[in-house]
């Protein structure tokens, strides 16, 4: 450490762990012969743990091939990590199995009509997981809990129950994430209650930017990239009026890196949003995403190649933000805005009410107070930071300066 509060991660490439946490790995790996990363063997597992057979519209499954062999293909896959890309698949395919029921049992879900979502759409590291904090202190919008994402629907012989078992799962999944990589939160907090996106469920169509956060899958980006992301939207809007349906909500709150590139789309599924779109240089912003990334890596394989991880990534983030360039004014000035970092930071409670004014709702005093509550509690920093710099990832500032700068000129200069 080079400071009380700031991490220096010198074990990206060839992580090191505590007892605890090797023996949690340990653990798992030794579960890797009856969890084969086999699209057959998932989807059996899934009905077999359901009780059902409809996983739905089909065609997620040439998908779900394309990211099983991508994986496949990852050099230095560890036991642990098959295991841990087995349990996530697997709940994908649950998603699914549980939606479709929930669906032909209540097929009025499809006659809800979604109000017009805020959205934030901005990088990680831009203000966003805090924005999106913030602006849930409130009732005035539907958020989903990081448990409600990972398993938005429940399981037919769990219904009603209370403690809800899908929280007790999320608590021991976060305590796992806690225990194998401990500093994961300095640079993005997650714990079972936390306000999670909706990029999860883009998961359970199996398209989304997610899919490559988890693991480097060029293959499959090029797939995913090749590919008209509408359909995907519109089962994410499917699966939000399910949700509304089972627990309420009045109007989403959502967030995602993902909607950067994807801005007609976004407008096209969910016509009248209010969008947020938040800004920030994104050199910095590079390095601790890639920081992010490396790090959790660690998961499930190593040693972890750093620098073609962060050279990955500069290409996706410079093609992200490109898209942005191009699309930003498909949504226009009277349902989006553009806020600065360092605005933000200045004045949060300001930005909240930039954001109700746009969505036409009313910043009452108890939506004031609760923000404010929520911002006594949680200072920017609090937990600690991480150190970056171009050097850790072989990566050339000015470079990247080059690369990054239609974007900076248009929303930053």
């Amino acid at each position: 450490m080079t400071d009380a509060t700031t991490v220096r991660l010198d074990d990206l490439a060839e992580p090191r762990f505590t007892p605890e946490a090797r023996q949690i790995l340990d653990m798992m790996g030794a579960l890797a012969a009856d969890c084969p990363l086999d699209a057959d063997a998932l989807h059996a597992k899934a009905s077999a743990e359901t009780g059902l057979s409809d996983f739905g519209p089909g065609d997620y499954r040439e998908r779900l091939e394309v990211y099983l062999a991508a994986l496949r293909d990852i050099d230095g896959m560890h036991a642990g990590g098959v295991v841990n890309f087995y349990g996530q698949l697997l709940q994908v395919l649950k998603n699914r199995l549980l939606l479709t029921d929930l669906l032909n049992r209540h097929p009025e879900i499809n006659d809800i009509e979604l109000a017009p979502p805020v959205v934030i759409a901005g990088l990680p590291r831009t203000g966003t997981t805090h924005l999106h904090n913030l602006l849930a202190g409130p009732p005035t919008f539907r958020t989903m809990p990081y448990w409600e994402s990972v398993e938005p629907f429940p399981l037919p012989n769990e219904v009603g129950l209370e403690p809800d078992p899908r929280r007790t799962r999320m608590d021991v999944a976060v305590s796992v994430i806690n225990t194998v990589m401990p500093h994961f939160a300095l640079m993005h907090e997650m714990t079972t209650d936390h306000v999670h996106e909706e990029i999860q469920l883009l998961a359970n169509d199996v398209s989304t930017m997610l899919l490559e956060t988890l693991a480097e899958v060029p293959a499959w980006r090029d797939y995913y990239q090749a590919h008209d992301q509408t359909p995907h939207y519109a089962y994410l809007a499917t699966q939000l009026k399910a949700m509304q349906f089972l627990r309420g909500g009045r109007r989403w709150l959502l967030k995602s890196p993902q909607h950067l590139e994807q801005v007609p789309v976004l407008d096209r599924v969910f016509p009248g949003s209010i969008v947020v779109f938040t800004h920030r240089d994104p050199v910095p912003v590079a390095l601790s995403m890639i920081a992010m990334i490396t790090y959790s890596a660690r998961m499930h394989r190593a040693p972890v190649p750093v620098r073609q991880i962060a050279r990955y990534w500069i290409d996706r983030l410079e093609q992200m933000l490109n898209a942005l360039v191009v699309d930003r004014d498909t949504i226009g000035p009277q349902r989006s805005i553009d806020i600065r970092f360092e605005d933000f930071m200045a004045d949060e409670l300001g930005v909240a009410e930039r954001v109700y004014a746009l969505a036409g709702e009313p910043f009452t005093p108890e939506a004031r107070t609760a923000i404010t509550d929520y911002l006594a509690g949680h200072r920017r920093g609090r937990l600690g930071n991480v150190e970056t710099s171009c050097e850790m990832f072989g990566l050339d500032q000015e470079d990247l300066r080059s690369r990054f700068a239609p974007y900076v000129e248009r929303f930053l200069a």
